[in-house]
């Protein structure tokens, strides 16, 4: 009996994808670069199941049914482009490469388009979810060649993880476009991330609780608009004992690890003129938490805040969890703005409410919060901005008091917050009907010549000032240097 599907790489993910798609019926023909592993796996966790080795990629290919599905879960970069280039001969016209790897999605952008021309339909597909999602159900974002999606729709959309019964798998669009949707989660899981992390130092350095007493808040947090599977784990994180019987977070090093994704999302937000300033900083603070000998020398020498808490701990509290609610819709606002500008830049057509869906299960930034988000999109489908819905509107509304309060006391007892600070600087600016940037472009036409609009003149003229009196009529919009 041919095989359904073929999966190249088993890795964690790979093997619980595996076991996944076996669970709902598929058979599944494997490879790895190591046929040890490969032996590993069908001797231990996939032992009485049908799933079928196979030792080279000929033979895998061999195993497939028409249409044949091979899908890669390496490293993305070089090594994807490794295996497209040895399994391209072995395929026939109409066959189906799935990458479901964290590739980059200029380059899914580049493989859809050469992969066509000879004949290949390729899916760059974002997977989240970790371990336990690819097991049990994880969040997966296709895009790429529309050919493809009716021979993968079933397998994908079986293996997804179920909320209300539907999917959390929906074509994406064009292209790289599942890849782009994938970054881009990954950005906002590193702002949601921040985020909390901020709140655990304010009520920890800042208000003073312990350990035990913090896992209580985020406990009660995540029975509130704030229930999350980050505020899930983040709870059971807290309560965790040590072998001393002492919490294990306060033994863990404060250096945070990344693996470039948020990264990308801050260089595409600058690409396209996009304000992300939350996961940007989300971002900047892993890397400062990377320079750890720098900053305990630093201690030693730069001036410290001794400045105490003394107000109402509850109220301090409220204020916080106002501020991650506050955040948390920024984060999101920025993360779906990012996506609008790509959808433009790119002439995609992504169905925002269908992404929201697509994030409410499976994934790491899972949440109720994504429902408020489908049904803004779902009302609203050109919607311009999540601020801008009358949810979210209220929401941030009835926050901004703790918000601000939250920020003001990071200031006052020296804790950064840099995701808190960031996030209501651009709700500030964004609702703010003029901003300092005529005196900028002042500045830019005084030392460049760069010219700028009037307000008493119709958008799209364009003027310059000779401030000095030296300078000349000449604008740099009007030469080639």
């Amino acid at each position: 009996m041919s095989a359904d599907i073929g999966l190249v790489g088993l890795a964690v993910m790979g093997q619980n994808l595996v076991l996944n798609m076996n669970d709902h019926g598929f058979k599944v023909a494997v490879h790895n670069r190591s046929a040890g592993k490969t032996d590993d796996f069908l001797a231990g966790p996939a032992a009485g199941t049908q799933v079928t080795a196979a030792y080279s990629l000929e033979e895998l290919v061999d195993s497939l049914k028409s249409p044949r599905v091979v899908m890669l879960m390496v490293k993305a970069g070089d090594v994807v482009d490794s295996y497209i280039d040895k399994l391209t001969p072995l395929l026939s016209d109409g066959d189906i490469i799935i990458d479901g790897g964290n590739s980059l999605y200029t380059d899914s952008n580049r493989r859809t388009v050469d992969l066509a021309e000879k004949g290949i339909l390729y899916v760059g597909s974002g997977v989240s979810g970790g371990e336990e999602g690819a097991r049990n159900g994880p969040s997966i974002m296709p895009g790429g060649n529309k050919a493809a999606w009716a021979t993968v729709q079933p397998i994908l959309q079986a293996i997804s993880a179920k909320v209300d019964g539907e999917p959390c798998c929906q074509w994406v669009g064009e292209e790289g476009a599942g890849h782009y949707v994938k970054m881009v989660h990954n950005g906002i899981e590193y702002g949601d991330m921040q985020i909390i992390c901020e709140a655990y130092q304010l009520l920890s350095e800042g208000v003073g609780l312990s350990a035990d007493e913090i896992q209580s808040v985020f406990k009660e947090w995540n029975k509130g608009v704030l229930d999350s599977y980050l505020i899930e784990i983040t709870t059971n994180i807290l309560g965790y004992k040590d072998e001393d019987g002492l919490p294990l977070v306060d033994k863990i090093l404060d250096t945070a690890g990344q693996k470039g994704t948020g990264k990308w999302t801050g260089i595409n937000a600058l690409d396209l003129g996009a304000p992300l300033t939350l996961i940007a900083e989300s971002v900047f603070a892993r890397c400062l938490s990377a320079q750890k000998e720098e900053r305990v020398r630093a201690s030693k020498i730069l001036p410290q805040v001794n400045t105490k808490f003394t107000g109402d701990k509850e109220a301090a509290i409220k204020a916080i969890g106002d501020a991650v609610y506050a955040a948390k819709i920024i984060s999101y606002a920025q993360g779906f703005g990012l996506m609008r500008a790509a959808e433009k830049e790119y002439g995609w057509k992504l169905n925002y409410g269908g992404i929201a869906l697509m994030w409410r299960g499976g994934c790491i930034i899972r949440s109720q919060f994504l429902n408020d988000i489908k049904a803004a999109y779902d009302n609203n489908p050109e919607l311009e901005n999540l601020l801008l819905a009358d949810f979210f509107n209220n929401a941030i509304q009835t926050a901004d008091a703790g918000w601000r309060e939250a920020v003001m006391m990071g200031v006052q007892l020296a804790v950064p917050t840099p995701s808190f600070s960031s996030a209501l600087a651009y709700y500030d600016g964004y609702r703010s009907a003029r901003l300092p940037a005529n005196l900028l472009q002042a500045q830019r036409d005084y030392f460049g010549a760069h010219t700028y609009e009037r307000l008493d003149k119709p958008r799209g003229e364009f003027f310059h000032t000779d401030w000095t009196g030296t300078g000349g009529k000449m604008s740099s919009t009007t030469y080639n240097a």
